[in-house]
């Protein structure tokens, strides 16, 4: 058994991790607060968006203009992926989750003969591909906690000017959708080109000038920049969410770890005492007999 020294030692590091642990879940539980408020307020505007993206690429007038920018390429032969990740670890599996469903994408549309291509959002991301699959096109780090347009605005530039460029025949974006506090899920979304989408339900009569070709051209920036920050937003607050339940969990397995040393402690120490009365009672016997 380890001398009631060491285990003071260790039962003092634990404390002093659980201390640390303890900080980053309440930094991470106020930064989730903020995300999250952000996520729900965004989140109608870009439903939105993308309900009138998918809404015009419906609509055959749109189909001679802007074809390449609605209808899927016949023959796809490269794939750029948007890969959001975090810039830090310390959060439970979310890096790992959407890393993972990024390397099974990857897999299957390399098995029908797709290159892909990846930007990458997050130091972790570009980090992992850099090491098993450097397939780069881009990367971006050390975004804010609170993104604007302007921040991403080189993003969507990347993946536009190379789509509409015949660099890429698909955008694809994989980033992890936030659900709740508990459960953050990886998604798989399209990009580009726009599809209707009949998920989405069906959409009221809109009217637009003055063409909603026109309107394409104008807005295909803007609400695909939409769609970028959304994704931003769910990663970010499903990131905050991962982490301090992930701080939360270690602070309490710190706090065990404390219990069970400190009893392990008493009983050294009892036997410590114990150790030193038999000695006491034994010199005594001795000196008397």
């Amino acid at each position: 058994m380890a001398s009631t020294r060491e285990i003071r030692r260790r039962i003092r590091s634990v404390q002093n991790i659980a201390q640390v642990t303890k900080a980053m879940e309440a930094v991470a539980a106020a930064k989730m607060r903020k995300a999250q408020q952000q996520v729900l307020a965004t989140r109608p505007y870009a439903q939105s968006a993308r309900e009138v993206l998918s809404y015009i690429a419906g609509l055959t007038s749109v189909e001679e203009a802007y074809g390449h920018l609605i209808k899927p390429r016949a023959n796809v032969k490269r794939v750029g992926l948007l890969l959001v990740t975090a810039d830090r670890g310390l959060a439970g599996g979310f890096n790992a989750n959407v890393i993972r469903r990024a390397a099974l994408y990857m897999r299957e549309r390399r098995q029908e003969g797709v290159e892909i291509e990846v930007v990458t959002v997050g130091r972790k991301g570009r980090d992992w591909l850099l090491r098993y699959d450097p397939v780069i096109r881009a990367e971006f780090m050390a975004l804010p906690d609170s993104p604007t347009s302007a921040d991403i605005g080189a993003i969507t530039r990347v993946l536009i000017d190379d789509f509409t460029q015949g660099h890429f025949d698909e955008v694809i974006m994989i980033y992890t959708d936030f659900v709740n506090t508990i459960r953050q899920v990886p998604l798989v979304q399209k990009l580009l080109p726009i599809e209707p989408d009949q998920s989405i339900g069906t959409p009221p009569d809109f009217i637009f000038e003055p063409s909603a070709g026109a309107v394409l051209g104008q807005v295909l920036y803007g609400f695909t920049e939409v769609q970028i920050l959304q994704a931003l937003y769910e990663s970010i607050a499903s990131e905050q969410s991962a982490r301090m339940v992930a701080m939360r969990n270690a602070t309490d397995a710190a706090n065990e770890l404390v219990d069970v040393l400190t009893l392990t402690y008493n009983k050294a120490r009892q036997e410590g005492i114990t150790s030193e009365l038999m000695d006491i009672i034994g010199g005594s016997a001795a000196s008397v007999g």
